[in-house]
């Protein structure tokens, strides 16, 4: 990765953190999912700023990549993404979680807008995207389908189900990427059902399994480009719940909570900061 793209996709992924600030606040009393949808960010940016190929202008267009949100609660994140690479505009990304909007605390599928799949409960994305990769492979195309679930994900059994189909049908046009962020709904997964070493789990399942920090962009970017050896390939993304601002990243709180005014006034002095320090632009 040279060093223009590593600037270009921080920048976008601090833009991205910024604007998640302004729509979390808009939402009101609404909570937002807001610690695992920011904790994606990174991920998000390098996929669809420097990995996926896909065109704003034809979001049908048949051979596009597809990006399946598995842990459907991050859409925080993902919206905020979609209306960077220009699916979304501004005045549509105001109305997350209003009443009437189309772009609820789930996603639900709406292809002209760069959602390609509705997902709410846990474990059905990668048997979705298992669906896409076999398509592409009968149909001789060479898009890739990337799924992104989180940890506490895993503990479902349809996930590892779909686990062994993915190695039986060798689908190396599919990529899984886990945000590892260590906690779900109700606590820390090592206390509600310990996952303990992933990596070496998907790869016991036949997957070509890599661990990286889930915040080091040049690491996610090699990752998603490394040769996956004819298998499918899983990236065990370490993360940070609620990465980016102090308020959030003290653990499970902000799983689903109310962003105040308070707070982001908090946060956005911190990234005045960060931007000083940084020299982002």
């Amino acid at each position: 990765m040279d060093e223009v793209l590593f600037r270009r996709i921080q920048s976008t992924a601090h833009g991205i953190r910024k604007k998640c600030l302004d729509v979390a606040l808009a939402a009101g009393a609404r909570a937002t999912h807001f610690g695992g949808g920011v904790s994606i960010v990174d991920v998000l940016s390098t996929l669809y700023f420097a990995v996926m190929n896909y065109d704003v202008n034809k979001p049908t267009w048949e051979r596009r990549d597809r990006f399946i949100l598995s842990k459907g609660h991050g859409v925080l994140g993902y919206y905020v993404t979609l209306a960077a690479a220009g699916f979304l505009s501004d005045e549509e990304l105001s109305t997350f979680e209003q009443d009437g909007t189309f772009l609820p605390g789930h996603p639900i599928i709406n292809k002209n807008k760069g959602i390609e799949f509705t997902n709410g409960s846990l474990g059905m994305g990668l048997a979705v995207g298992i669906g896409n990769a076999i398509a592409a492979k009968k149909k001789g195309f060479d898009y890739r389908t990337y799924v992104l679930l989180g940890d506490g994900e895993c503990n479902e059994g349809s996930v590892w189900e779909a686990a062994m189909a993915a190695a039986h049908y060798r689908l190396d046009n599919l990529i899984a990427i886990i945000d590892r962020n260590k906690y779900q709904l109700g606590g820390a997964n090592s206390d509600i059902m310990n996952l303990g070493d992933l990596r070496s789990k998907f790869d016991s399942f036949g997957w070509h399994a890599l661990e990286i920090d889930g915040h080091d962009i040049t690491a996610i970017y090699t990752a998603l480009n490394e040769d996956s050896l004819g298998k499918p390939k899983a990236i065990i993304a370490n993360t940070t719940k609620g990465k980016g601002f102090s308020f959030s990243e003290k653990g499970n709180e902000w799983h689903h909570a109310v962003l105040t005014h308070k707070l982001y006034d908090l946060a956005v002095a911190e990234i005045g900061e960060k931007e000083n320090a940084n020299n982002i632009q």
